[in-house]
């Protein structure tokens, strides 16, 4: 028990700094960028990415550093797994928003905001079920499940509404798994 306990980082630090990121962030931009060309509260349009981005960049460092704490001393294919999961995420990030680069510039402004913000969200989904049927990871999975279902509901309610739905049920949803997987540590079944 002890040991399990000393391998597996808090959730706490898996979950909450990626969904504080996306409630924060997503919000700003549903603040800023709401939907029919709205502005809700007056903020520079450089100031919601910009956010989003230092408070993705500070989740990630958390992860990494609960995580390097965690497996650190593992080794042999989970660890494999790990790294190779982790180069999914670095490479599948940048070949798609390589692409994405190519063709948002011929998109009005809106419009390209919801490409690349349902585009990155899909992604994580997709990176998500992928972890979870990794590890059997049945929490990690049913968030990927959940991302991807919202993030086809806010793609579908459009510009502005995407950030709002992202914002609340997406940062919402990683904060309650996070607080479902801390829990599950706490008491194990």
């Amino acid at each position: 028990m002890a040991a399990t306990r000393e391998l597996q980082p808090d959730a706490r630090l898996l979950y909450w700094p990626w969904g504080v990121a996306w409630l924060v962030g997503f919000g700003l931009f549903f603040l800023r960028f709401a939907p029919d060309g709205r502005v809700l509260v007056r903020l520079p349009e450089w100031l919601p990415l910009t956010v989003l981005f230092v408070l993705l960049v500070i989740a990630a460092a958390i992860q990494a550093v609960a995580g390097r704490r965690a497996y650190g001393q593992v080794s042999g294919d989970s660890a494999q797994r790990g790294r190779w999961y982790g180069c999914s995420w670095a490479l599948g990030s940048v070949s798609v928003y390589a692409g994405l680069g190519r063709v948002v510039e011929h998109l009005p402004h809106d419009q390209a905001a919801l490409l690349w913000s349902a585009t990155a969200v899909g992604l994580t989904a997709a990176l998500h079920m992928a972890g979870g049927a990794i590890w059997l990871n049945r929490d990690l999975f049913r968030l990927g499940v959940w991302i991807s279902v919202i993030n086809v509901a806010g793609t579908f309610a459009g510009p502005g509404w995407h950030a709002l739905v992202i914002a609340v049920a997406g940062g919402g949803g990683i904060l309650v798994a996070g607080a479902i997987s801390w829990l599950r540590q706490r008491h194990p079944s």
